[in-house]
């Protein structure tokens, strides 16, 4: 792995589920050797169901795996020195639990005064700082769930957005400690949390109610500060969205629909003319869209190079032809041999690639490689797995 950032760095991963495992896979993605901590039984991310299936193949591909019981004298004993030589701990555990288990960030600090501790939890320091959460709690009560559904029906986000954005946020303060440590020598203390990530999504919208004064409408009930941007039926039954975003885009789309009339209308002439003329004009534009097939709409868009997109679903994306001539999905091996494809990081590095090093790992599948990397003897590792330390 030639030229990545991070392939000095090493990671120690205490996480399940989502936020914490998308902040390692970041880390792993840029180079750093990532090890997940799991129970001798695996994570429990392993074993959930429905849209939680999905969550250990995609987030835990470039790590490896040390199943361990880290409540056993042993067990700590092997994690302590580990710490020794980690640069950074990244951990989303309910609040208190590092603490509880002798791994806090005050007692790790002291072993290693050059760690970097990433703690990613549901809220930062205030009233709320010992509240559990989860991402669509905080999309319940950050606002976003209420901007996504039609008025009177909040709703999640289509995916764990504030999970992988929060882990995000946790990954840049992060690599800033790392930046300062160059400087310092020292380590630190890092959090980011669900809430406040947030919070920080809905400060355009927080902008919106201290400009105008009023109540912010949720997104299916706002008036776009686009005259057409929005989703259309087709001809033939298909859904295509539609952006109209400057005026060279609406006199391209007038040549490419044939609506030089309307091109030519005083009340259509400037992007907000035609939000005032919406009325008539918007279910004007429905009708036109209804007298083309989706291909044909995406053909006239393109070709005036005029902002459109078929809705697409997230199984259509394994053969996007942008993802896949673009390099941007690894081909991935996930639990029962499953071939299949995952995207990479969205970054593109001058003399950086990013390949996959490691498929997600089976529970403990490194375990005995990293314990003979820290000194432990094949005797010892033995003794480990007998008295049910390590599997």
């Amino acid at each position: 792995m030639k030229n990545l950032p991070l392939q000095n760095i090493k990671v120690l991963e205490f996480t399940h589920a989502v936020m914490g495992p998308a902040a390692g896979l970041i880390m792993a993605d840029l180079g750093a050797e990532v090890i997940h901590i799991e129970p001798l039984e695996g994570d429990s991310t392993r074993r959930l169901k429905g849209f939680g299936i999905g969550y250990h193949s995609f987030y835990n591909r470039n790590k490896k795996s040390l199943a361990i019981d880290i409540k056993s004298e042993k067990g700590r004993e092997i994690i302590l020195k580990m710490i020794k030589t980690t640069d950074v701990l990244i951990e989303n555990f309910g609040p208190g639990t590092m603490e509880r288990l002798g791994f806090g960030y005050e007692a790790l600090s002291k072993i290693n005064t050059s760690l970097v501790y990433c703690s990613l939890k549901g809220f930062l320091s205030g009233p709320y700082e010992k509240r559990h959460a989860m991402d669509e709690v905080v999309q319940m009560m950050g606002g976003l769930a209420y901007m996504t559904g039609p008025v009177g029906q909040p709703l999640r986000a289509g995916t764990s957005v504030v999970d992988i954005t929060g882990g995000m946020f946790g990954v840049i303060g992060t690599l800033s400690a790392l930046y300062e440590r160059e400087m310092t020598g020292k380590g630190k203390f890092v959090k980011s949390a669900l809430f406040e990530t947030t919070a920080f999504l809905m400060g355009q919208h927080m902008a919106v109610s201290a400009l105008t004064g009023v109540p912010v409408p949720p997104m299916p009930a706002r008036v776009s500060a686009w005259s057409i941007y929005k989703t259309f039926e087709s001809k033939d039954g298909e859904q295509v969205f539609v952006g109209i975003i400057s005026e060279k885009h609406w006199e391209r789309f007038c040549v490419a629909f044939k609506k030089n009339d309307w091109f030519m209308d005083e009340r259509l002439k400037t992007n907000n003319r035609r939000i005032d003329e919406r009325g008539w004009f918007l279910p004007a534009v429905d009708e036109l869209m209804k007298d083309f097939t989706k291909s044909e709409i995406i053909q006239k868009c393109e070709q005036a190079e005029i902002p459109v997109a078929p809705i697409a679903r997230p199984e259509d994306l394994f053969e996007d032809p942008q993802l896949n001539q673009g390099g941007s999905l690894f081909e991935t091996t996930i639990q029962g041999g499953i071939q299949t494809k995952f995207p990479k990081i969205p970054l593109e590095m001058e003399e950086t690639e990013f390949l996959l090093k490691h498929n997600p790992p089976e529970i403990g599948e490194n375990t005995s490689e990293i314990l003979r990397e820290f000194g432990y003897s094949e005797e010892e590792i033995d003794g480990f797995v007998l008295n049910k330390i390590i599997a």
